[in-house]
C-alpha cells in the first residue's frame, strides 16, 4: 500500500474515502505532524496502490495491519473519512490491540443503499480515447449532471498517459466491489477503546438513526457535529475539523 510519511512522534495513520487518495487528508496531516509521525495512505484501487479484483472490509484492514508491519509499529491513531473510515472501524473491530485511538469522519458502521451511481456513470461514460485536455473531462462531468466540487474532486484521478488519459484509480475495481464498499459485512464484535465520531450537520451519512449501530461496536464513543458542512466537512471547514481531531489524538495518547 503506497504512503507517506511525515513528521516525528507517536503514529497516525490517515485514510481517505471513496475515489480519493493520500491527498485528501494532506491539510490535517499538516497540522498533525508538528507532534506526530503521520502516515497518508492511498488504499488499494486508488492513487498509487495496487489494484485489486476484490476488496471487502476485513481484507482492507489486513492491508492496515501489513502497513503497520511494514512500518515496524505495534500500534497507531487512525482517523479515516467516508469509506477510509470504515476500514479504520474494521481495523479497530478486527485488530483493536493495533488501533491507539480511532476517529471517523462522517461515516457509521452500517449498509448504505446506493449512491454513486450518477458519479459511476459519468466516469464509465468518459471518452478516454478521444480526451484532449481536463477541461473537456469536467465539461463531460458536468454534462452527466454532476456537481461542480463533486467533479474536480473526481478529476483528481485523472492522469496523462502516452495515448491520451487514463484514470488513477481501478474503476473496474471500484464498481464491481460496489457492494461491499457500501455494505457492512463485520463480525459481531466490540472496541472499546477511546473513539470519536465526527459528521457534518448537513450531511446524511450519520443519522440519528445510526445511534444505536455505532453503540453497539463502540461503546466508548464521542460524537462531534460541524454545522454548515456536509459530507466534505474536513474540506469545507478544516480549521475547525483539524482542531476537534487533533484535540482528541492529543488527549488518548498510549
Amino acid at each position: 500500500m503506497h504512503y507517506v510519511s511525515s513528521g516525528e512522534g507517536q503514529p497516525v495513520i490517515l485514510i481517505h474515502g471513496l475515489f480519493g487518495n493520500l491527498d485528501n487528508l494532506k491539510n490535517l496531516a499538516s497540522t498533525l505532524e508538528e507532534n506526530y509521525q503521520v502516515i497518508r495512505v492511498d488504499l488499494p484501487n486508488h492513487g498509487k496502490s495496487e489494484h485489486w479484483e476484490f476488496m471487502d472490509y476485513p481484507s482492507l484492514a489486513k492491508e492496515c495491519v501489513n502497513l503497520l508491519e511494514e512500518l515496524n509499529l505495534s500500534e497507531a491513531h487512525f482517523v479515516g473519512h467516508s469509506m477510509g473510515g470504515k476500514v479504520a472501524m474494521a481495523l479497530a473491530l478486527l485488530h483493536p490491540e493495533m488501533v491507539t485511538s480511532l476517529v471517523v469522519a462522517d461515516i457509521a458502521p452500517v449498509s448504505y443503499s446506493p449512491r454513486h451511481q450518477k458519479v459511476f456513470a459519468g466516469l464509465t461514460s468518459m471518452p478516454m480515447a478521444e480526451l484532449t485536455s481536463r477541461s473537456a473531462a469536467l465539461e463531460h462531468l458536468i454534462n452527466a449532471d454532476i456537481d461542480l466540487g463533486t467533479a474536480q474532486f473526481l478529476l483528481k484521478n485523472l492522469q496523462r498517459a502516452d495515448n491520451g488519459f487514463e484514470w488513477k484509480m481501478n474503476l473496474d475495481g471500484l464498481i464491481e466491489n460496489y457492494p461491499h464498499i457500501i455494505g457492512w459485512e463485520m463480525p459481531d464484535a466490540v472496541y472499546s477503546k477511546p473513539c470519536f465520531f465526527i459528521r457534518g450537520g448537513e450531511s446524511e451519512y450519520v443519522l440519528a438513526e445510526h445511534t444505536n449501530a455505532i453503540m453497539k461496536q463502540f461503546p466508548k464513543v464521542t460524537a462531534k457535529t460541524i454545522n454548515g458542512t456536509g459530507h466534505w466537512l474536513h474540506a469545507q471547514k478544516p480549521e475547525i475539523f483539524n482542531r476537534l481531531v487533533g484535540e482528541f489524538i492529543d488527549k488518548h495518547q498510549s
